[in-house]
């Protein structure tokens, strides 16, 4: 009998009970679109859509047993890494990761709370700039993320053409730089290729509170559409517009007291099989 495989995703990141962002809405994501997921957990957040309580620690040698363990035995045909907030956790995954051939690998720096707090210490950003960008192959920012790692305040559309120009020469591949923040009719966005090339997207802008976890759902998604064969271009196209239609499905729903979630499921796509090669 001829044997086959999923095309399968590892995500990096942490966790959310209240099902909406986080490792939750990862597996939700590369599930709804037709991958297998597996997950490393790096932090526990206490939280619901109302927000977070408290946060408590995974130890880092059991984020490195998680993911040595998953690509021992599931190799994974993307990464997705959300929120590092330590240096010692940035270290750790990337002196993990550099045991195993290089996975296509897409990082969200979730670095500022919706509040506006920041999330993570000077000196974890400084690492990510150093050790995670580089060998990431795109890194999604929102505005707020993407000044701290521009060392510039963005206010328009203009701005962002200038923060992703410097985010690039600070050793990353590739940035999609989301503009969702921006005070506009429109969302925009713009792709800063490796090649040099910018490519802008706008979306409508729902009227919704129903947005916790996009950002975790984008990168998952651009993530899944690369295990799935897309080319890097492709699935950043696709990502975005899989996040606008799950925003779009789930505008009018409640679901707790808070922001509510996205609707993952609002058309999956059945798991497609690989054949195995060797």
């Amino acid at each position: 009998m001829k044997q086959y495989t999923y095309p399968s995703v590892l995500t990096i990141a942490g966790f959310d009970g209240s099902g909406g962002a986080g490792i939750q809405a990862d597996i939700k994501t590369i599930s709804a679109l037709g991958c297998y997921a597996t997950s490393a957990l790096t932090a526990l957040p206490v939280q619901n859509t109302t927000g977070v309580k408290s946060i408590y620690p995974i130890p880092y040698e059991a984020v490195q047993e998680q993911i040595e363990t998953i690509l021992d035995d599931i190799f994974p045909n993307a990464i997705k890494i959300g929120m590092v907030h330590t240096t010692a956790l940035v270290q750790t995954i990337i002196t993990t990761l550099e045991k195993y051939p290089h996975v296509p690998m897409v990082f969200d720096p979730v670095m500022v709370a919706t509040s506006g707090h920041r999330l993570i210490e000077d000196d974890t950003i400084e690492t990510i700039k150093t050790t995670l960008l580089p060998v990431a192959d795109i890194i999604t920012p929102n505005l707020d993320e993407a000044a701290i790692l521009a060392g510039m305040p963005i206010h328009t559309v203009e701005d962002m053409y200038v923060a992703g120009e410097k985010i690039k020469q600070s050793g990353c591949r590739s940035v999609l730089l989301k503009g969702g923040h921006l005070k506009s009719a429109t969302l925009t966005s713009l792709y800063f290729a490796e090649d040099g090339t910018v490519q802008a997207f706008q979306f409508e802008k729902y009227h919704t509170n129903n947005t916790h976890g996009s950002g975790c759902t984008l990168s998952s998604a651009i993530a899944s559409y690369i295990a799935r064969g897309e080319s890097l271009a492709d699935a950043v196209d696709k990502g975005q517009q899989y996040v606008q239609q799950a925003i779009y499905n789930g505008a009018d729903v409640v679901t707790g007291k808070g922001n509510g979630p996205l609707n993952h499921f609002f058309d999956p796509l059945k798991m497609k099989k690989n054949e195995l090669v060797g």
